[in-house]
């Protein structure tokens, strides 16, 4: 049976990861061990000088066992992998995101950072995200048939699978378009704002995104648009 280690960085309460390991649980035996809260951004980031704690989790999927971290997305792949599970895990999942990790955005995402750590500790490695509007419908109709589709390739060195599913109505999503290239887009352009002036000269920031949709061809961010699923591959450049 396969053996599925399951993180994410939105918190192990969330209602992505509890959906991704419903999925999960009809490929094999599963394993979550999540962050306690949200990690978003943390991209792949570890802990070194800090102790990470972990916890028995009630989980509430029948049959899985799960762990809440204190740690990053990151920890929870190294800490699940290494020290909790009994045998190695024979594949990563991360997700589901609540937001897409598409384009310039990845290299900020513990989504994909997470599944990072597991191509580099030797394990295939799948990462799940979603539009944020809450609307499930497209996610649930295709979650499986990928799934199906990814778990069983081969290990590549240097790189995972992303999947991204589009934040529309089922009816209105045209398909799934495998093979999605990286956008080298923004997929939002920020600036900061002043909260605050501070008694001392200094500024008190907070970082303002605006979301800037801009349509491209073959890839992640251009297929999200457009409706569709995106199934791609991202290297890891280290």
């Amino acid at each position: 049976m396969r053996r599925i280690l399951i993180t994410n960085d939105d918190g192990i309460e969330s209602d992505g990861i509890r959906r991704l390991a419903e999925a999960a649980a009809e490929f094999g035996s599963v394993w979550v061990v999540a962050p306690d809260g949200q990690r978003s951004a943390a991209s792949h980031s570890i802990t070194l000088r800090h102790t990470i704690d972990v916890h028995p989790y009630a989980f509430p999927v029948e049959g899985v066992t799960a762990f809440s971290c204190t740690g990053t997305p990151g920890d929870c792949v190294r800490v699940g992998s290494i020290s909790i599970m009994p045998k190695k895990p024979d594949v990563v999942m991360s997700g589901i995101n609540f937001g897409y990790n598409v384009a310039t955005d990845i290299q900020y995402s513990a989504t994909t950072g997470a599944a990072f750590e597991g191509e580099f500790q030797g394990y295939l490695s799948i990462a799940f995200s979603e539009g944020a509007n809450g609307c499930h419908e497209t996610t649930d109709r295709y979650l499986k048939e990928i799934m199906a589709e990814l778990i069983d390739r081969p290990y590549v060195a240097g790189l995972i699978y992303n999947v991204n599913f589009p934040q529309c109505r089922l009816q209105d999503c045209k398909g799934i378009l495998y093979d999605r290239l990286v956008s080298r887009k923004a997929f939002y352009t920020d600036d900061y704002r002043t909260v605050e002036e501070l008694s001392d000269g200094g500024r008190r920031l907070m970082v303002n995104g605006v979301f800037s949709p801009e349509q491209e061809e073959d890839t992640d961010y251009g297929a999200v648009l457009d409706h569709y699923v995106s199934v791609g591959t991202v290297r890891n450049i280290s």
